[in-house]
C-alpha cells in the first residue's frame, strides 16, 4: 500500500514540475491571462455587491413611501347616520331643549361645558316666546374622538304667539367626560384633524339630505304662510334689541363676563334664526366673477354645456350645500361652482302686503383701504373656522363657526378678514373660510 501511495505522489510531483516549467517558459502569455481573470472576478463581485445595496435601498424607500402614504392619505370613512340610537344622548338633548324653552340656565350649564354671558341673556329672553319643543328627533354620527358624536337635532318649536310649530335643525358636538357622562362640547379646542373630520362627515350624503329635508319643510311652510316670515323677522329684531341693550347696560356697570364659544352650530336664538333672516331677502340672480364652465350636473366630471364669462348673469334656482349653484341656462337647469358667482339681484319679501320687489344689489363700494361694506347681508361658512375678537390669529377666540352656518356680515376687509356681528358684538373670521 505504501509503495502504491509513493508511486502516486511521485507521479503528481512530476506533473507539477512539468506545469511549472511550462508556466516559466510561457510567462509572458500566462500572467496577463491570470491578471485578466482576477480583474473579471473582482468586477463581478463588485457589481453583485452594488446591486444588492441598491436593491436594499430601494426596498427601504418603497417601505417608507408605503408608510408615508398610509399615514397621510387615509380618507374619512363613510359614517352612517343613526336615528334615536343612543338613549343617553337622547336624554341629554331632550333635557337641553326643555331647558332652552324654560330659560333654565342652571340646567343648561350642567349640560354644556361653556356658555358665555351673551348667550345666557339670549336664552333667557328667547324662553319668553317659546312654549315648547313638541317634536325632537335625534340623529347621530360617530365623532372624531373616542366616545364622541355629531348630533343632528331635528325639532319643531311652538311659540306662544304663533299657531303652528316651525321645523328646524341644529348640529352639536357631544363628548363623554371622565365620569362617563355625555355633555355638549363647546370649548372650541378641536384640532385640525378633528375639524376636518367634522366637516367631511357633515357633508356626507345622508347628513346633507337630512339638512335639505328640514330646509325644504321650513321653506314650504314659509311659502304657504304669509305671516311666518314677518313673525320671525319681528321676533329676531326684538331679541337682538334686548340682548344689545342688556350688554350695553352690563358694560356700563363693568359686569361683563369673558366670552366663550356658543353651544351647537347656530346662535341659540332658535332653530332657524339665521335662515329665516335670509328668507326675507332671497337671492334671485347671480353673476359670474371669473370665466367658469357650465355643467350638466353638480360635478367637475359632468358634461360641459358652455362657458360663463365675467359679468354673465343667471337666474339662481338653488344654492346647494356641496358648493354648487343650480342656475337657469338656455331654458334648462345647469350648474356652476358657487365660488365663481356673486349675488347680483335679491328679492325683498314684504310679508305684510304679500308683495315682492326685486332689488338690484348696489355695486361694491371700496373705502380707501379697499374694504367692502356688506352690512345687512350674510355669508355662509364653507370650512370650520374660529371666530375671534379682532382681525388677528393671535386674538381671543370667541367661538367656532361650522360648515353651513350663516354669519351676519358688517364688512369684508382688504386684509383677508371679514367683520361680523356675533351674539350682539363685533367679531372677525378669515375671509377664505366664508363666501
Amino acid at each position: 500500500m505504501n509503495t502504491s501511495n509513493n508511486n502516486i505522489r511521485d507521479f503528481l510531483m512530476a506533473k507539477l514540475e512539468i506545469l511549472k516549467n511550462w508556466i516559466v517558459k510561457n510567462a509572458k502569455i500566462v500572467m496577463p491571462v491570470v491578471l485578466a481573470v482576477c480583474v473579471i472576478i473582482t468586477i463581478v463581485i463588485s457589481v453583485n455587491a452594488n446591486k444588492k445595496a441598491v436593491e436594499e435601498k430601494e426596498n427601504v424607500t418603497v417601505n417608507n413611501t408605503i408608510e408615508e402614504t398610509t399615514s397621510t392619505s387615509i380618507a374619512t370613512p363613510e359614517v352612517p347616520l343613526e336615528e334615536n340610537a343612543h338613549p343617553e344622548i337622547n336624554e341629554l338633548m331632550n333635557s337641553y331643549y326643555k331647558a332652552i324653552a324654560d330659560g333654565d340656565i342652571d340646567t343648561i350649564q350642567t349640560l354644556v361645558d361653556k356658555i358665555d354671558n351673551t348667550e345666557i341673556i339670549r336664552i333667557e329672553e328667547m324662553s319668553k316666546y317659546i312654549e315648547s319643543y313638541p317634536t325632537l328627533d335625534i340623529y347621530t354620527k360617530v365623532g372624531p374622538a373616542e366616545n364622541s358624536y355629531l348630533v343632528y337635532a331635528c325639532s319643531e318649536v311652538k311659540f306662544f304667539d304663533y299657531e303652528n310649530t316651525i321645523p328646524g335643525m341644529k348640529v352639536f358636538y357631544v363628548c363623554m367626560d371622565e365620569n362617563g357622562k355625555y355633555y355638549i362640547n363647546n370649548n372650541g379646542e378641536e384640532n385640525e384633524s378633528d375639524l376636518k373630520y367634522i366637516k367631511e362627515v357633515s357633508l356626507q350624503d345622508d347628513a346633507v339630505e337630512l339638512n335639505n329635508k328640514v330646509a325644504v319643510a321650513y321653506n314650504d311652510m314659509l311659502a304657504e304662510d304669509e305671516e311666518l316670515g314677518q313673525f320671525i323677522l319681528d321676533l329676531k329684531k326684538e331679541i337682538d334689541k334686548y340682548v344689545g341693550e342688556a350688554l350695553a347696560q352690563a358694560e356700563g356697570s363693568d359686569t361683563t363676563d369673558e366670552p366663550t364659544e356658543e353651544a351647537g352650530v347656530d346662535a341659540e336664538l332658535d332653530e332657524n334664526t339665521e335662515e329665516e333672516n335670509e328668507t326675507v331677502q332671497v337671492v334671485t340672480k347671480v353673476r359670474a366673477i371669473d370665466v367658469v364652465n357650465i355643467r350638466s350636473s353638480d360635478s367637475e366630471t359632468a358634461d360641459k354645456l358652455g362657458k360663463a364669462a365675467v359679468g354673465d348673469e343667471f337666474k339662481l334656482l338653488e344654492k346647494k350645500g356641496n358648493g354648487w349653484s343650480k342656475i337657469e341656462y338656455e331654458g334648462s337647469e345647469a350648474y356652476i361652482k358657487s365660488e365663481y358667482l356673486e349675488d347680483s339681484e335679491t328679492t325683498e319679501m314684504d310679508v305684510a302686503t304679500n308683495d315682492t320687489e326685486p332689488e338690484e344689489n348696489e355695486p361694491e363700494q371700496e373705502t380707501e383701504s379697499n374694504n367692502t361694506q356688506t352690512s345687512g347681508k350674510t355669508v355662509t361658512v364653507i370650512e370650520n373656522v374660529r371666530i375671534r375678537s379682532s382681525a388677528s390669529e393671535d386674538s381671543e377666540k370667541l367661538g367656532t363657526a361650522y360648515v353651513g352656518e350663516k354669519l351676519d356680515v358688517i364688512m369684508k376687509q382688504a386684509d383677508g378678514w371679514t367683520k361680523i356681528n356675533y351674539k350682539g358684538q363685533t367679531a372677525y373670521v378669515k375671509s377664505e373660510f366664508v363666501k
